[in-house]
């Protein structure tokens, strides 16, 4: 059985792509998508027919619902492929506007339901900030399920907890990269690996968390660098995994066992963990690494979505 098969058997194997002619060979349940994969996507030879059809078929359309279209038509490709869900993210520029954000999540909802997609079928992807979080709250109220993503602290787990959204998304490699640039020279790979890696121990801790006061949101660890941080986590929900880390894991015949355990977490000796407004944004200030990834992870995602704005632009012009 290779690593991929095996990692199957504990964890829901989520593929992290917009390229969702990969998807077939992997059989993931779920697939996630965000602004960054589907710019690397449509400046691809055969998804250019995507992105053009879609702006000119609604080329008087103001320029956020072409984008919201052109979402919804990848999400429908990918649905076309797997038994699970999609992700589908929210604009990053709505990051903090909790109105703004809802009526985007129920807009996308809409597009996909007008498209024959039931609404459990998708997750709708929101930064986690605290604005965020409150909008995830109402849409879930509504019954549109939620996907939190760029969360890299415990207290954005816990505010998503008490918010009773449906999944979050922890970023294992992005801490990673937080730690390891700043040991700088003094940074020992050998001693933050598999189960010492920062990312892994960041994703343990809220899974430990949820599993023992019983918060029924979903974790999906995302983000990986390598093989190692996929491996130490499973047991865990989902993990969402590049192609090239599947074709990794499914190249190899190393063995792989459970690394999380929910019945372990629920015998531990844990604090309980609340938080407020106050309390959340003062618990996420004193996280440097937290604070830099997420305002850098929203940053990043917005200059991938104005490229992708400038390439409809372009094919509007020519439409």
């Amino acid at each position: 059985m290779n690593q991929l098969d095996a990692l199957k058997l504990h964890t829901t194997v989520v593929a992290d792509t917009g390229d969702f002619k990969q998807l077939a060979q992997f059989k993931p349940q779920d697939a996630t998508t965000n602004p960054s994969l589907i710019l690397k996507a449509v400046q691809k030879a055969d998804y250019q027919p995507l992105l053009l059809g879609t702006v000119r078929r609604f080329k008087d359309r103001p320029l956020d619902e072409i984008m919201d279209r052109l979402l919804v038509r990848f999400g429908c490709e990918i649905l076309s492929l797997i038994p699970g869900r999609v992700s589908t993210e929210v604009d990053a520029r709505l990051s903090f506007d909790t109105p703004a954000t809802v009526a985007r999540g129920e807009r996308l909802i809409e597009l996909y339901q007008a498209e024959g997609v039931h609404i459990d079928r998708v997750l709708i992807k929101v930064a986690a900030t605290w604005e965020g979080i409150q909008a995830a709250e109402q849409l879930e109220k509504r019954g549109i399920h939620t996907n939190l993503t760029l969360l890299f602290s415990f207290c954005q787990a816990v505010a998503c907890g008490q918010a009773r959204v449906q999944l979050i998304s922890p970023f294992v490699g992005r801490i990673y990269d937080w730690y390891k640039k700043s040991a700088g020279s003094d940074w020992d790979e050998a001693a933050h690996a598999g189960a010492n890696d920062p990312g892994v121990k960041s994703v343990r801790e809220i899974f430990n968390h949820y599993k023992h006061f019983g918060i029924a949101t979903e974790i999906m660890g995302a983000s990986f660098r390598n093989v190692g941080q996929i491996t130490a986590l499973a047991g865990c929900d989902l993990l969402t995994i590049s192609p090239d880390l599947l074709a990794q894991l499914a190249a190899s015949e190393a063995p792989l066992a459970r690394a999380l355990d929910a019945s372990a977490a629920a015998a531990l000796d844990l604090p309980a963990a609340q938080f407020d407004e106050a309390g959340f944004r003062f618990a996420l200030n004193q996280d440097a690494m937290a604070t830099e990834k997420l305002a850098e992870g929203i940053r990043g995602f917005v200059v991938d979505a104005v490229k992708l704005e400038q390439l409809m632009l372009a094919a509007q012009a020519n439409a």
